[in-house]
């Protein structure tokens, strides 16, 4: 009986002393951002590296760097597929504004007792579109395209059996029609699961490398240099053009998972603080439910606190259906806000082996 009470009482100054700190947090968060008025909106590359990945996550509010523990966990947090069990492969698809499609594919491997490995893939772009020149409105009957892809590989150690680390490097490109412009980056994360029961903690640094800068043969043009000369034929010019960093955001996230009526139902707080190179601090929030372990419910609220953002409430849900073959099928959806620019739809399909 003493136990039993001893354990009621350490969870219940747990629950308290996370809710502090995270009161606490988002307070001093909350005065830096108010004290800021200058962002660096628009200077850097390949923006949809911003663009999160995952149904689940986006459900969440994107307050997943010490919660994310699957294929998905590559973009948010290396050191999350450490955790994983069995061999993993995820597929998110996004109708984005405009036409535009976001794709992200991951699969993970464990590597027994150490850690684990994982390769994965994200695309955005749009189909192609006629080439329209003045005088030429109908088209010339070319098309051009335009498309961003990451190609990554990770690998997550298992330092301790509560700390790993993890490491993920990619090639990026961006490319419209003639035009492209490429680079390599790596992202940097740890995960710590703390002795108090339910309590996580992540931290992760991402896109440090090297700037983009265009290139190709759309950057060629013929100019005559003295138009009075007739001595001086056309010569091709390069427009020169200007290298732009790649988006880096360090994240820091705190996550605390409870039980409720049972072991297979968990109630489960998180908050992600975010410090991006290109604009001011924020917070993302996220609460999630799961029911039976088969049904999960969640609500989030993205860039907290920021001034003149278009993003904010997300709701989602997900299921994992019972062993299908050789392994368990998982389905999440998510519906992001986006004000002005409408909504936006996630939706994710995992399979568990």
């Amino acid at each position: 009986m003493n136990c039993v009470k001893y354990d009621s009482i350490r969870r219940g100054f747990v629950k308290r002393r996370v809710l502090f700190l995270t009161f606490f947090l988002c307070l001093v968060f909350n005065t830096l951002i108010n004290g800021q008025s200058i962002s660096n909106v628009g200077t850097s590359a390949a923006s949809f590296l911003e663009m999160g990945v995952g149904a689940r996550a986006a459900g969440l509010g994107e307050a997943v760097v010490s919660l994310a523990q699957d294929a998905t966990a590559m973009y948010w947090n290396s050191a999350g597929i450490g955790r994983v069990t069995g061999l993993e492969v995820n597929f998110t698809y996004v109708d984005w504004f405009i036409d535009t499609r976001y794709i992200f594919v991951g699969i993970v491997s464990p590597i027994p007792g150490r850690g684990a490995i994982g390769l994965n893939v994200i695309s955005f772009g749009m189909d192609e579109q006629p080439v329209r020149l003045v005088g030429q409105e109908q088209g010339t009957g070319e098309y051009y395209g335009a498309q961003d892809i990451a190609i990554g590989a990770t690998i997550a150690i298992n330092l301790t059996n509560r700390f790993t680390f993890g490491f993920n490097g990619k090639y990026i490109r961006q490319q419209i029609w003639h035009t492209w412009a490429d680079g390599f980056a790596m992202d940097l994360g740890a995960l710590y699961i703390t002795q108090w029961d339910g309590l996580r903690m992540g931290v992760c640094i991402s896109n440090f490398g090297s700037s983009l800068k265009l290139n190709g043969r759309d950057l060629i043009n013929v100019l005559d240099p003295d138009g009075a000369n007739y001595g001086v034929d056309n010569i091709n010019v390069i427009y020169q053009t200007d290298a732009f960093d790649l988006p880096l955001i360090a994240r820091l996230g705190l996550a605390y998972t409870s039980s409720f009526f049972s072991d297979k139902s968990q109630i489960t707080i998180a908050t992600d603080f975010l410090h991006p190179s290109n604009d001011n601090e924020r917070i993302n929030m996220g609460l999630e439910i799961v029911l039976l372990k088969t049904i999960s419910l969640r609500a989030g609220y993205k860039s907290l606190f920021l001034r003149d953002t278009v993003s904010g409430l997300s709701l989602g849900a997900g299921i994992v259906t019972r062993n299908i073959g050789m392994g368990k099928l998982t389905l999440d959806y998510a519906y992001v806000d986006w004000g002005v620019l409408n909504a936006v739809h996630n939706l994710s399909l995992g399979l568990k082996f």
